[in-house]
C-alpha cells in the first residue's frame, strides 16, 4: 500500500521522537541529573575537591541522558562494545586504581612517617571504621562480599573502594565509588565537629616536637622495606601497595625524576579524568536509585565517622602512656583516614585556630600517609578472605 509523503514524514518524526531523551526520560533520570549538577556546584562554588567532583558530576550528566536501550545504539556505559563501556573497563576490571596509587606514591613524601614511626599506629586505628562498618553491613543482611566492599568506604580512599568493589561487588560499584568520593570531598565539613567534640582546649594546643631530619638513604629504603613487609603479610594487596611503593621509589631514588614527574602529574591527571567521568556515568538511574544505594551511603557515612573518631580517640589513649614532652596533639588523629592531604590540612587549620603558632601539618602527614597504606592493607585483607 502506497504511503503518502505526509504519512511518511509523520512516521519518521514519530520514530525520531521515540529516540529522544525527552521521550525516554523518567523521574529518576531527572533526580540523577540534579545530583550531577549539585556535585558540579559543590566543586565550583564551594571548592570541594573539584578534581574529583567535576569529572564525577559531569559523568553523572553523561550517564543519565535518557535513550532507547532497545535501539541498539551502543552508546550506554553498560552496553558491550560502546566507547563508554571500553573506558569503563578501567573501573570494572580494576586497573585505574593501581595507576592512581602509582601517582600517589610518586607525589607523597613519607618523611613524617619515617621520622616518627609510631604515627603508623594512628593510621591503623582509623581502619576500625572499615571493620566496624563490615560488621554492621553483615547484621543488615548484606552478603559478606558486599559488606566488605561497602565497608572500605570508611578508609576515605576512592581508588581503594573502586578496586575492592570491582572484585567483590561489581553491581554495587557505582554507589560505593560515589559514596567514597562524596565523603572524601566532604571531609572539611564532617571531621571538624568530631575533632572539637572529642578534644579539650588543652589538648588542641599541644605542641609537638619538630620531627628529626630523614636521610635520603632512609627515603630510598622505605618503599622497598614497606613493600616487602606489607605484601608478605597481605599478598592480595600487591596491586595497590606495589604501585604505591613503586611510585615512591621513583620519587626518592634520585635517578628517575622524569618518570616520577610523569606518574605524579600527567598520568595521574589522565587517569583521574577517566576514572571520575566513568564512575559518574555508571550511576544510571535504573542501576543507582535503589534502596541498596541508600543503605550504602548510610553505612559509608557511619564508617567514615567511626574511622575519624577512632583516630582521635586512639591518640588520646596513646597519650596516657607518653611522657609530657612527647605528647601527640589529638587533632592529628583525624588524619588517619586516607584522604591525602585534605585531612592533614584540617588538622593543621584547626590547630592554628586555637593557637596561631601551632603548625601541625607535617605531623599530621604521618598518620595521613599511614592511612593510605592502612586502607590498602585492609582492602587486601578483605579481598583475601572474601574473594
Amino acid at each position: 500500500m502506497d504511503i503518502s509523503f505526509g504519512d511518511f514524514m509523520m512516521q519518521n518524526l514519530t520514530e525520531f521522537w521515540h529516540l529522544t531523551g525527552f521521550y525516554n526520560a523518567t523521574f529518576k533520570h531527572f533526580v540523577m541529573l540534579a545530583v550531577g549538577l549539585f556535585f558540579i556546584w559543590l566543586a565550583i562554588k564551594k571548592d570541594f575537591e573539584p578534581m574529583l567532583l567535576v569529572p564525577i558530576g559531569f559523568g553523572m550528566l553523561i550517564g543519565n541522558i535518557p535513550f532507547n536501550t532497545e535501539a541498539g545504539l551502543e552508546i550506554g556505559i553498560y552496553e558491550e562494545g560502546s566507547v563508554l563501556n571500553i573506558l569503563y573497563n578501567g573501573v570494572s576490571a580494576g586497573w585505574y586504581p593501581p595507576l592512581i596509587f602509582l601517582g600517589i606514591g610518586a607525589m607523597t613524601d613519607f618523611s613524617a612517617l619515617i621520622a616518627n614511626p609510631k604515627l603508623m599506629l594512628i593510621g591503623a586505628a582509623a581502619q576500625f571504621g572499615i571493620f566496624g562498618a563490615y560488621m554492621v553491613a553483615l547484621l543488615l543482611g548484606f552478603a559478606p562480599d558486599q559488606a566488605g566492599a561497602i565497608a572500605i568506604i570508611g578508609g576515605a580512599d576512592g581508588p581503594t573502594a573502586i578496586f575492592l568493589s570491582s572484585k567483590l561487588a561489581p553491581n554495587l560499584m557505582g554507589a560505593i565509588a560515589v559514596s567514597a568520593y562524596s565523603y572524601m570531598a566532604l571531609v572539611p565539613v564532617i571531621q571538624p565537629p568530631i575533632m572539637r567534640l572529642l578534644t579539650t582546649k588543652k589538648e588542641r594546643v599541644i605542641k609537638m616536637r619538630p620531627a628529626r631530619a630523614v636521610s635520603q638513604n632512609e627515603k630510598i629504603i622505605f618503599p622497598i622495606v614497606g613493600l616487602l613487609l606489607t605484601c608478605f603479610v597481605v599478598p592480595s594487596g600487591i596491586p595497590l601497595l606495589g604501585m604505591l611503593f613503586f611510585g615512591n621509589l621513583l620519587r626518592e631514588c634520585g635517578v628517575t625524576t622524569r618518570l616520577a614527574k610523569t606518574a605524579s602529574n600527567a598520568l595521574t591527571d589522565i587517569v583521574t579524568i577517566l576514572l571520575g567521568m566513568t564512575v559518574g556515568a555508571s550511576t544510571q538511574a535504573s542501576e543507582f536509585l535503589t534502596t541498596e544505594t541508600i543503605g550504602i551511603f548510610a553505612l559509608g557515612f557511619m564508617a567514615f565517622i567511626i574511622a575519624s573518631t577512632s583516630g582521635v580517640l586512639f591518640v588520646k589513649l596513646f597519650n596516657l602512656f607518653l611522657p609530657h614532652d612527647k605528647k601527640i596533639n589529638p587533632l592529628i588523629g583525624n588524619a588517619g583516614v586516607s584522604a591525602v592531604p585534605m585531612s592533614a590540612r584540617i588538622s593543621n587549620n584547626l590547630g592554628l585556630e586555637y593557637d596561631p603558632s601551632n603548625y601541625l601539618l607535617m605531623h599530621a602527614m604521618g598518620p595521613n600517609v599511614a592511612g593510605v597504606i592502612g586502607s590498602a592493607v585492609a582492602a587486601g585483607v578483605l579481598l583475601g578472605f572474601l574473594a
